[in-house]
């Protein structure tokens, strides 16, 4: 699930947020405030609402920063600019006293539509759909917690007058065990089985996607039976999909799967979930039940007795990024997803597993021996989560169970393999910064890092903690099947140190595969998936330890055309038509050297002369996800 916008050196995406506000609606209520507020926490990181279609990744911005950005207009909007702090904590107490005993969702939700309106958050149609499909949750939200008064009144005039900090910082306990002195990996011997494993992320079907609609229509998500036609000057949306905002057919989907020949055998398959569209302003349970079965029922028919192994992506529920932790009971609760889950995965996933799925939506097993498999719900490190906004501290108490996992793990002598949704660098810093020291404490039990959910193709690199300069691990960020947006199809294989005693179980080499829509679209011809590139020989790796990527890096800091090249991998073969200039470079480099959430110092530290700016975060982003 992705939020893309576009990247540096690229042009710019139209931002409503930029534009003077309608003065002449006048000051509206207190309350219409808090809803934009909460809005723009559900809608606002939606990038592509205000993207171009040829939109790509720029590098991130958390809530706070889009509030602040928004800040300024809010306080011209409601014209307190002469507001004392005082009176604003007594006018929010007030605010939080009102909201807390509102009895009519309803009448919540009609305040929040205007000011979804009012500041362009979302086109009209799609701010009343998306309200009416978010209301319940968010009131309910809203009610156990969202800003104090003193985080709204040191939002809204500054940290004078109160800290807005909603996402207070928080550490999970590691256990007293001494941590083992780093053992450098060792590559496997010369003829040693090989695993290959096919990893598949992102796959998005829209069930209303219609050949020949518009792919460049107003609303958030095109190439549907609701998009209209195009323009008579433009083609219409390809047959296999397009190169805009759209996610793509099923027949796509089946003819990826049914194409995997070539790329085959495999011995396991990791699937990270995005199952369902991008159009997250009209989707029901019903829908996303749906998709979920669908597409496992079609991954079952091409893939047969090889075991898949699933995570959690961040569209499977609805509304979009809504994960309550397990202390939320009744309708508002995940049971109706995570139970379907169980039953749709029950023949892949051992028992226990599927208890933990059935709770948090995540999991452990052995898939052989000598390896363990910790699938994780990121949703529970999610910006974007807004039941987060309750209790954000290690939520479903998932990392401190990921620790006694790797202890476990450790105290066997067994390896493991993490896989995932969102990426640890795209989390809530808390969240990212404590799993990144769990990395560290467990560098020699962990083998490897496999996540997606930004749909382009890139990496993240932990280093050790006390010093910033010694690689350790890499999370491996695997291209989208869906094209949203403007890429190709695609799909990942990874070499994994195969199944055999002592083996490290550690990521040899990797191979990306696409489906060239230009290609395919042509009249009467047929889909063929192509492999795109193969890492260790385009990059020249030794190997792909995390001191090789490291090394890669630095060596495309310097080297311009190494960088295009990686910049057109990154796009899946499809990258903008305007070049990544030297801004774009560092920023995407940047990206590439920290795993860890909300930490410019990092990045600045490993590359001085990136001279990014403090307040900015540095992860390309995708989009509305």
């Amino acid at each position: 699930m992705p939020r893309h916008g576009v990247s540096s050196g690229q042009g710019r995406p139209r931002s409503s947020r930029e534009q003077t506000l309608d003065r002449s609606l006048g000051a509206p209520s207190l309350r219409l405030l808090w809803m934009g507020l909460a809005l723009a926490l559900a809608l606002s990181d939606s990038q592509v609402l205000w993207a171009p279609a040829g939109a790509h990744p720029l590098p991130a911005q958390g809530h706070p920063a889009k509030f602040i950005r928004l800040a300024p207009q809010l306080r011209e909007a409601f014209s307190w600019w002469n507001l004392t702090c005082p009176a604003c904590k007594g006018l929010f107490t007030a605010i939080d006293l009102r909201l807390r005993n509102e009895a009519s969702v309803a009448q919540v939700g009609s305040i929040a539509i205007k000011m979804c309106t009012l500041l362009r958050i979302a086109p009209p149609a799609v701010c009343q759909s998306a309200v009416q499909l978010f209301q319940d949750d968010m009131v309910e939200v809203w009610r156990h917690s969202v800003l104090s008064p003193s985080e709204a009144c040191g939002l809204l005039l500054g940290s004078s007058c109160g800290h807005w900090d909603i996402f207070s910082s928080w550490n999970i306990s590691l256990p007293a065990v001494p941590k083992p002195s780093p053992q450098p990996p060792q590559p496997p011997a010369p003829g040693s089985p090989v695993s290959r494993v096919l990893f598949l992320t992102d796959l998005h079907w829209d069930q209303s996607y219609l050949e020949g609609t518009d792919p460049n229509c107003e609303n958030p998500l095109c190439c549907r039976q609701d998009s209209g036609p195009p323009p008579a000057s433009r083609p219409g949306a390809g047959y296999w999909g397009e190169y805009s905002k759209c996610d793509l057919p099923l027949r796509t989907l089946e003819s990826l799967l049914s194409g995997l020949g070539p790329a085959g055998p495999f011995d396991m398959v990791y699937w990270t979930g995005d199952i369902p569209a991008h159009n997250i302003w009209q989707q029901s349970r019903q829908d996303q039940l749906r998709a979920l079965t669908t597409v496992t029922d079609l991954v079952k028919k091409f893939l047969g007795p090889v075991p898949v192994y699933p995570a959690v992506g961040n569209h499977e529920s609805t509304p979009v990024n809504g994960f309550p932790p397990p202390f939320i009971v009744g309708n508002q609760s995940s049971h109706w997803l995570y139970e379907a889950m169980a039953k749709a995965w029950e023949p892949w996933l051992p028992a226990e597993a599927l208890r933990t799925l059935r709770i948090g939506g995540f999991y452990a097993l052995s898939p052989r021996p000598g390896l363990r498999l910790i699938s994780l719900n990121m949703n529970f490190c999610s910006r974007e989560n807004f039941w987060l906004l309750i209790n954000s501290t290690d939520p479903a108490g998932q990392l401190q169970w990921l620790v006694g996992e790797l202890q476990a793990a450790e105290d066997r002598g067994d390896k493991v393999h993490i896989i995932g949704h969102i990426p640890p660098g795209h989390c809530l810093k808390s969240w990212s910064w404590n799993y990144y020291r769990i990395v560290e404490r467990y560098e020699n039990t962990l083998a490897g890092q496999f996540f997606g959910h930004t749909h382009v193709d890139e990496f993240e690199i932990f280093y050790d903690e006390e010093t910033l300069s010694r690689p350790l691990s890499v999370a491996f960020l695997a291209p989208s099947a869906t094209t949203y947006i403007s890429l190709n199809p695609g799909y990942r294989v990874y070499q994994i140190d195969g199944n055999y005693s002592g083996s490290s179980h550690l990521v040899l080499d990797h191979e990306t595969y696409i489906l060239n829509l230009t290609q395919a679209n042509e009249p009467g011809a047929t889909p063929h998936w192509q492999l795109l590139y193969r890492a260790r020989e385009t990059y020249g790796l030794p190997n792909v330890l995390p001191a090789a990527w490291h090394d890669l890096v630095y060596r495309m800091r310097s080297d311009t055309q190494l960088f295009r090249t990686f910049w057109f991998l990154y796009h899946k073969g499809h990258p903008p038509s305007e070049p990544c200039g030297t801004p774009c470079r560092l920023a995407t480099l940047c990206a590439q050297l920290s795993a860890r959430s909300d930490s410019p110092a990092l990045c600045r530290h490993l590359m001085p002369e990136a001279n990014l700016p403090p307040v900015q975060s540095l992860r390309p982003r995708p989009p509305l996800c």
